[in-house]
């Protein structure tokens, strides 16, 4: 019985030491870093493009704004809000980066989209390094300013809102221009279709309200690229906070010169989504009478300027030019920092003219518009209302009818 035990004790040890051997040898090796500092790299205080450029940069404005997309000044000043959440420690090892270059590097991949193996050699920090600096930064743009630059409307808010549309594009109690845009992303793994859109490339959408002055009033990013706009929309925080009356929006009043009924507050959208009272998109395309092409026009002059914000987004931070390298969480964090410095500059920098025809309707990716729901009550006769007033003297246009002639 001891020799059956002994032997027992003996054949376990063996087979334990057997499978422990095999473990070892099925591991990858370890890799061992060949440099504490890459010597390419360790020429970063001479050789970088900060280092090397950004003293020169300042002196040279014009040269400045083509590198960083946007002036001197608004620069300074974007670096002076966030300066305290972008300082960190020097150790014993190594001395920190500056808020100064961890910006600059944001900035240059969000103006130029190349990837950060390319931004390694340009500014000669390790590539992992450049990813992390690019995520923390863009996240800490969109927590620290996105309150000041695009904070939730108020009813003062909102009027004056409508008052610039008015004025601009002659659509009366127009709260804002809402559309989507589709943002190329590289495919997700393990995530089928949601991702792939009627396009034919992968993407998240960027569901946007934007003013008369080309600044987003309200975002909501991340969506699936497979997603309708009208879900989309209804899904949004923005749809919900709509449907239960809670975005502050000023009581219905007449419309200028009219003695109708009160009109109701409305976003102008297209087709692609749900027509109610607060939100109006254009009458079908088949048997339009002269007064619902008309109404079509109108429409179509206040809609194109969230169509116009997407274009200068774009324009100016051209990551957006080509497909995202990043998970749909990091590509969402790109977004919402080109959002918030797309406000943050238009504020900032002295709004130059925009040529509408430069960004025709044609240009902006769009949103599926397969999902038709059939319109209520009460957006028809939001929707009338706004026909017959665009058709009455009060409400018309010297040039509508000239506009309209030869459209279906």
């Amino acid at each position: 019985m001891a020799d059956d035990s002994e032997e027992e004790v003996v054949l376990h040890w063996l087979v334990s030491r057997r499978w422990g051997q095999r473990s070892i040898l099925d591991e990858e090796p370890t890799r061992r870093r060949r440099f504490w500092v890459h010597p390419i790299v360790s020429q970063r205080y001479r050789k970088g493009h900060f280092h090397s450029l950004y003293k020169d940069l300042r002196l040279h404005p014009e040269k400045f704004f083509a590198f960083c997309r946007m002036s001197l000044g608004t620069f300074d000043c974007l670096l002076s809000s966030l300066r305290t959440v972008l300082t960190f420690m020097d150790t014993n090892m190594r001395r920190s980066i500056t808020p100064e270059e961890r910006l600059i590097v944001t900035l240059r991949f969000l103006a130029t989209g190349n990837s950060f193996a390319s931004l390694h050699f340009e500014f000669l920090l390790g590539t992992s390094t450049i990813s992390r600096i690019v995520r923390h930064t863009c996240q800490v743009i969109w927590e620290q300013l996105r309150e000041t630059v695009m904070p939730q409307p108020k009813v003062d808010d909102w009027l004056r809102i409508a008052e610039g549309f008015n004025l601009s594009a002659q659509f009366p109690n127009c709260l804002g221009a809402m559309d989507g845009k589709h943002i190329r992303v590289k495919k997700p793994p393990h995530s089928g279709s949601r991702f792939f859109n009627y396009k034919h490339f992968f993407s998240i959408v960027l569901m946007a309200v934007a003013d008369s002055n080309y600044k987003f009033i309200m975002v909501d990013i991340g969506a699936y690229g497979s997603t309708a706009d009208a879900r989309i929309f209804s899904a949004s925080r923005m749809g919900e906070r709509l449907r239960a009356n809670q975005l502050a929006i000023p009581e219905s009043r007449r419309l200028p010169g009219s003695a109708g009924p009160p009109a109701p507050f409305v976003f102008v959208a297209d087709e692609g989504f749900a027509l109610t009272n607060h939100v109006m998109r254009p009458f079908p395309k088949r048997g339009l009478d002269v007064r619902r092409r008309i109404y079509n026009y109108r429409l179509t002059r206040a809609r194109r300027y969230v169509e116009c914000a997407f274009g200068i987004l774009s324009s100016k931070w051209r990551v957006f030019l080509s497909s995202i390298q990043m998970d749909p969480e990091n590509a969402t964090r790109v977004i919402q920092a080109c959002v918030v410095l797309h406000n943050f500059t238009r504020i900032h920098e002295a709004s130059s003219s925009v040529d509408l025809d430069d960004f025709p309707t044609t240009t902006v990716l769009g949103l599926d518009r397969t999902l038709h729901r059939r319109p209520g009550t009460a957006g028809i006769a939001v929707r009338e209302l706004y026909a017959d007033y665009f058709l009455s003297p009060e409400g018309s246009l010297p040039w509508q009818r000239d506009a309209i002639r030869g459209s279906v």
